[in-house]
């Protein structure tokens, strides 16, 4: 290290747990303790309040949180109130929720209400296929305003609209619809009827029989459909056929295939 670089280091804290963790830890503290100054930040962290500030500087960039003018309660002093800083709703949202355990406990219920075992299962199955339905008309009314090889994209794009992260990517004979995130990935974790309500979904849009490859629920890293170009159609004759062949050629090209199990199976 040369002469004078010393003050110029940032806390060793900072650097053993790099930027993003310290960021995080300046956002925590703040949830932990509500509106704070870059004083009552730099106290409880250890960190100096130049650090603090650049840490603010970027949360504030990103929506985290924001500034507000301290409230001064009896006697105001001399001079201009210390800035604190809040959590915005986005921050909120950024840490953890009890929504994933409410919508688990809430499957549950329901199963345990039907009676459990195959009345329980069959029970969860109507529910997903009516959440997904109450969702469908978007989707339904961007599939049939596309032309036929543009529908995959155009239910990609109408996914991507309710936070799903979908791409459509030409694949061998066929095309693979991949969403790269799922909202409810932790329940359908538990209840796959609610990856299978979906797959039964895009076969309906599409017209044609789909296979759901991998799935997020199941541990893979992308929830991936093919969807066939061969014998498209409620009534394709080579529908069967064509499913069989491209299945093959995926298996080849991606390792997701093997997860295609129960928590991501296709029911049609």
């Amino acid at each position: 290290m040369k002469n004078g670089e010393a003050g110029h280091q940032a806390p060793q804290e900072e650097l053993a747990t790099g930027e993003r963790s310290t960021r995080n830890r300046v956002a925590r503290s703040i949830l932990d303790h509500g509106p704070s100054t870059v004083a009552d930040l730099a106290k409880r962290l250890g960190l100096t309040q130049a650090a603090v500030r650049r840490h603010l500087d970027a949360l504030v960039s990103d929506d985290v949180v924001a500034p507000h003018e301290q409230r001064v309660y009896g006697t105001r002093t001399r001079g201009r109130p210390a800035k604190v800083f809040a959590l915005t709703d986005c921050g909120r949202d950024a840490f953890e929720q009890s929504y994933d355990k409410l919508a688990v406990d809430a499957l549950r219920w329901i199963e345990r209400a039907a009676g459990g075992g195959a009345a329980g299962e069959a029970a969860v199955a109507d529910f997903a296929r009516a959440r997904i339905e109450a969702q469908a008309d978007a989707y339904r009314k961007a599939v049939d305003a596309a032309d036929p090889e543009h529908r995959t994209e155009a239910l990609a794009k109408a996914l991507s609209a309710d936070g799903y992260a979908a791409t459509a990517r030409d694949a061998p004979v066929g095309e693979q619809l991949c969403q790269h995130h799922c909202p409810v990935a932790h329940a359908a974790e538990r209840y796959p009827q609610l990856c299978e309500a979906e797959t039964e979904l895009f076969s309906r849009l599409l017209g044609t029989h789909v296979q759901r490859l991998a799935t997020i629920a199941h541990g893979d890293g992308v929830c991936t459909t093919f969807i066939p170009k061969v014998g498209r159609g409620p009534s394709g004759s080579g529908r069967a056929g064509s499913h069989r062949t491209s299945s093959s050629h995926i298996s080849k090209t991606s390792d997701t295939s093997a997860s295609a199990s129960k928590a991501g199976r296709n029911p049609a």
